[in-house]
């Protein structure tokens, strides 16, 4: 009896340690809200893009102004503004997402951030599409979005990536598109992050800003879903080829073994 107490709250312990353990999520996206992110957002018409970084715009960073007013979260019904049917689908999974800063210029710029305590996962799964106008400008000046993952444990930045409209195309890679002025991700970007496991355990805070460009004549914004720390493989196409070919032999020796009784 007592061993089976003390197996009972071992395994009591274990279960409490695995529910404090926090995971990346869509938040309250589903439900229409930024439930479970902290959002904001500011001017940066004064600002070059390598002076600039998320925390900046939440709440007592130096360019806040607002809570994030010029984001939205979207339906899966929402169509680009500015390039319609060219962007294709606003929501990767689900109904919602969320579109950070809007579709106009301006010289703003708007972040979203979820922070996570006691993160265990070695992934973090999630995708986005950005939208960057290009106005003539070098890259310092341009349109752009920037994506972190800071350690908070430790208050080391982790990684960034940046992507900026620059004149010439340099701040963007060969997933970007055009149309007129704007640089664009047709395809949903899904971006794979993966956390060193000496760094198991530790608290992090992963931020997303989109920004006009600093002159203020040129939109940034970007659409940001699907987090998690997990995402199911997508099957090539020879595992479907394998997959149909499978299903054809079961089939074949089926109609054998029937033919064979008669």
């Amino acid at each position: 009896m007592k061993l089976k107490y003390i197996a009972g709250m071992m395994a009591l312990v274990g279960l409490s340690g695995l529910a404090q353990a926090g995971t990346f999520n869509n938040g309250g996206f589903e439900s229409g809200s930024t439930a479970g992110w902290s959002t904001g957002g500011g001017y940066r018409g004064n600002d070059l893009n390598s002076a600039i970084a998320p925390a900046d715009f939440l709440a007592g960073g130096r360019l806040n102004l607002d809570n994030g007013e010029r984001g939205l979260v979207i339906d899966k019904n929402y169509v680009d503004a500015n390039l319609g049917s060219l962007l294709g689908s606003t929501v990767l999974s689900g109904n919602y997402a969320y579109r950070a800063e809007d579709t106009t210029s301006g010289g703003f710029g708007t972040v979203i951030s979820q922070q996570v305590k006691n993160y265990t996962d070695k992934d973090i799964y999630f995708g986005w599409k950005a939208v960057l106008e290009n106005g003539g400008h070098d890259e310092d000046e341009s349109a752009v979005m920037i994506l972190t993952l800071t350690d908070n444990t430790t208050g080391q930045l982790v990684l960034t990536h940046t992507y900026n409209a620059g004149n010439g195309g340099g701040g963007v890679d060969s997933r970007f598109q055009t149309s007129g002025d704007f640089f664009y991700t047709s395809a949903w970007q899904l971006e794979h992050l993966t956390i060193d496991q000496s760094l198991s355990g530790h608290d992090f805070t992963l931020s997303l800003l989109a920004a006009d460009c600093e002159p203020t004549g040129h939109t940034g914004y970007a659409y940001l879903d699907g987090f998690g720390s997990y995402v199911p493989p997508v099957p090539e196409p020879e595992t479907y080829a394998m997959m149909l070919a499978g299903l054809g032999m079961m089939g074949w020796l089926a109609r054998r073994k029937k033919y064979t009784k008669a």
